[in-house]
C-alpha cells in the first residue's frame, strides 16, 4: 500500500456513518438516520433499553450486518465500495467481545486466547508469555486448561474479553462485557479496556451499567427510538488532573508556611480580613 494511502487511513475516523438506517425484512427500521463517527484512540459507552439495538449497531460496525441504507466507512474504507474478498481483513482488525462468549467448547481457556496469536503467526514462546499473563490478569490463573462448558458465564466471559483483547486490535467492540461479573471484577476489566485504550485502540463498549458510566466519564452512544445520541466525554484528562493537583498542593503549602511566620513573629501579624496569599502561577510540564 503506498504511504499517502496508509497516512490518509491514519487520519480518517475508524468508524464513520452517515444517515445509516437498518430494518430486518420488511419489518419498521431499527436504526434511522444514524450519524456519528469514531477517532482514533476515542473510549464510548453504548447505552440503550433491551431491544434499543445496540447489538445491531456493532454488528454494523463489524461488519456482520449490511445498512438498509446509509453510508458506513471502516478504517477509512467505504463499505459499499470494498471489495468482498477484502472485507475479512478489515475484521481481523476489530476486536470483539460477544454477548454470548462464542468460545470454541473443544478448546481449553488458553488454547481459546492464543487462537487469534497462532493464526497471525506469533511464536510459540511468545504466545504462551503473553496468553499466561493475561489469563492471570483477568483472574484466571488456575482454570487455564479448563474448557468453556466447566466454566462459570463469568469466567467464560472473561476468556472472551482475554481473545478479544490478546491481539491489541485497531478497534475493541464489546457487548455487555461486565454483564456476568461483579461490580469489582467490572472495574478491573473496565480498566483492562482503558489501558488498551491508552495504547491507541478504539473502544466501545456497550452496556447497561449507568453507575459505571458516570463514575468513568467517558463519551456516550445512547440509542433509543432507532435514534443516536452521541455525547462527549466529561472526564478531565489525566494532566488536568495533575495541574489541578499540584498547584492545589503548592498552594496549600505556601497558605501553611504563612501560618507559621505568623506563629513565630506575633507583631507581623495581619487581621485574617487583609491577609492575602497571592497564587504564583504555574506550569506542569513533562508528565
Amino acid at each position: 500500500m503506498p504511504s499517502g494511502t496508509m497516512n490518509l487511513e491514519r487520519q480518517a475516523p475508524i468508524v464513520q456513518f452517515k444517515n445509516v438506517g437498518l430494518r430486518y425484512g420488511l419489518g419498521p427500521e431499527v436504526l434511522q438516520d444514524v450519524t456519528f463517527s469514531l477517532e482514533p484512540g476515542s473510549f464510548y459507552f453504548l447505552l440503550g433499553e433491551s431491544g434499543a439495538g445496540k447489538s445491531s449497531l456493532l454488528k454494523l460496525i463489524y461488519l456482520a450486518l449490511r445498512p438498509s441504507r446509509g453510508f458506513i466507512s471502516l478504517f477509512g474504507n467505504d463499505i459499499a465500495t470494498t471489495p468482498r474478498v477484502e472485507l475479512p481483513a478489515l475484521r481481523r482488525r476489530v476486536g470483539v467481545v460477544f454477548q454470548e462468549y462464542r468460545l470454541l467448547n473443544h478448546l481449553s481457556s488458553f488454547d481459546n486466547v492464543a487462537l487469534p496469536l497462532r493464526v497471525a503467526g506469533v511464536r510459540k514462546s511468545d504466545v504462551e508469555k503473553h496468553v499466561t499473563e493475561l489469563l492471570s490478569w483477568v483472574g484466571l490463573k488456575e482454570h487455564m486448561l479448563a474448557r468453556p462448558p466447566t466454566l462459570s458465564g463469568g469466567q467464560q466471559q472473561r476468556v472472551a474479553i482475554a481473545r478479544a483483547v490478546i491481539s491489541r486490535p485497531r478497534l475493541l467492540l464489546a457487548d455487555e462485557p461486565t454483564g456476568n461479573v461483579d461490580d469489582a471484577m467490572a472495574y478491573r476489566l473496565v480498566h483492562l479496556f482503558e489501558e488498551l485504550n491508552k495504547l491507541g485502540t478504539t473502544i466501545v463498549i456497550a452496556t447497561h451499567n449507568q453507575i459505571l458510566v458516570d463514575r468513568l466519564g467517558h463519551g456516550s452512544l445512547s440509542l433509543a427510538d432507532g435514534h443516536l445520541i452521541v455525547s462527549e466525554a466529561k472526564r478531565v484528562s489525566v494532566l488536568e488532573e495533575k495541574t489541578h493537583t499540584a498547584v492545589q498542593e503548592k498552594g496549600d503549602r505556601k497558605a501553611e508556611e504563612t501560618k507559621k511566620r505568623q506563629k513565630v513573629d506575633p507583631t507581623d501579624r495581619q487581621s485574617d480580613s487583609t491577609l492575602k496569599i497571592e497564587p504564583d502561577s504555574h506550569r506542569v510540564e513533562n508528565f
